[in-house]
C-alpha cells in the first residue's frame, strides 16, 4: 500500500488547487465514505493517493490537465506493480483513477470504489474549500474571479470568443451541478450543506459585483 509519506513526493510542494493538501482531504474522505458504504478501503485509499499524481499541476491550466487521469493511472500501475499488487487489484485502482474526472463523460465509474473516489474528489470542489480552490485556480491561471457570463454561455455552456472563464463561470458550468452528480448516499448527505454554503457565496458575489447589495 502506498504511504502518505511516499505520495507526498508525487505532488507539487506549492499548488493551492491540486497540491498535496487536496490529496489528503480526498484520502480522508474516501476512508469515511468507504467505511459507511462498505467499500474496499485499500483500493480507495490507494486510488486517492495516486489519482492526481501525474499531470495535475494547476499552472498548466485545464488544457494541460486533460489527460492527467490517464497518466496517473499508468503511474499507478508502475507503483502498485512494484509493490507486488495483483493484476486485478491494480486494475481496480486504475478504474477509480480513470473515472474520477467530472468533465470526462466517456469514463463512468462502474464499481463502488470508483464511485467513492469520484464523490470524494467532487466534494472537495464544493463548500468552503471548493470556493477557495476555485478562486485560487483562477488567480494562478490569470482568470477573473467574476465576469458577467454571456447569453450564449448561460444557454449552452459555450463561451463567446474572448470570454473569460471566471470563478463564477465555473460555478455555473460545474460546481452547482456537483451535488446531483454524486453516487453514494453518504456523499450526497455531506454535499447538502456544502452546496448550500457555495450557493450563498456565489449569490453574494454576484450581488456585490453588480452593486445590488
Amino acid at each position: 500500500m502506498p504511504t502518505i509519506e511516499s505520495a507526498r513526493t508525487w505532488y507539487p510542494e506549492v499548488d493551492p488547487v491540486h497540491g498535496f493538501d487536496h490529496i489528503l482531504r480526498v484520502y480522508r474522505m474516501v476512508g469515511k465514505l468507504a467505511t459507511a458504504e462498505g467499500a474496499d478501503l485499500e483500493i480507495v485509499q490507494a486510488a486517492a493517493l495516486l489519482h492526481d499524481a501525474q499531470g495535475s499541476q494547476t499552472s498548466g491550466g485545464e488544457e494541460g490537465r486533460l489527460d492527467h487521469h490517464q497518466a496517473s493511472a499508468e503511474f499507478a500501475l508502475q507503483i502498485l506493480d512494484a509493490e507486488g499488487w495483483s493484476v486485478d487489484r491494480i486494475a481496480a485502482v486504475q478504474h477509480c483513477i480513470l473515472t474520477h474526472r467530472f468533465r470526462d463523460n466517456s469514463n463512468i465509474p462502474q464499481t463502488l470504489e470508483a464511485k467513492i473516489l469520484f464523490d470524494a474528489d467532487k466534494l472537495d470542489v464544493i463548500g468552503a474549500v471548493g470556493v477557495a480552490r476555485t478562486i485560487a485556480y483562477d488567480v494562478v491561471v490569470n482568470q477573473p474571479i467574476y465576469a458577467e457570463p454571456s447569453t450564449r454561455f448561460l444557454e449552452s455552456g459555450q463561451k463567446e470568443p474572448g470570454e473569460p472563464h471566471s470563478s463564477y463561470h465555473e460555478y455555473l458550468f460545474k460546481l452547482r451541478l456537483i451535488k446531483d452528480r454524486l453516487y453514494t448516499k453518504t456523499a450526497q448527505a455531506i454535499a447538502e450543506q456544502r452546496h448550500h454554503f457555495m450557493v450563498q457565496f456565489f449569490d453574494r458575489l454576484v450581488g456585490e459585483e453588480r452593486g445590488e447589495i
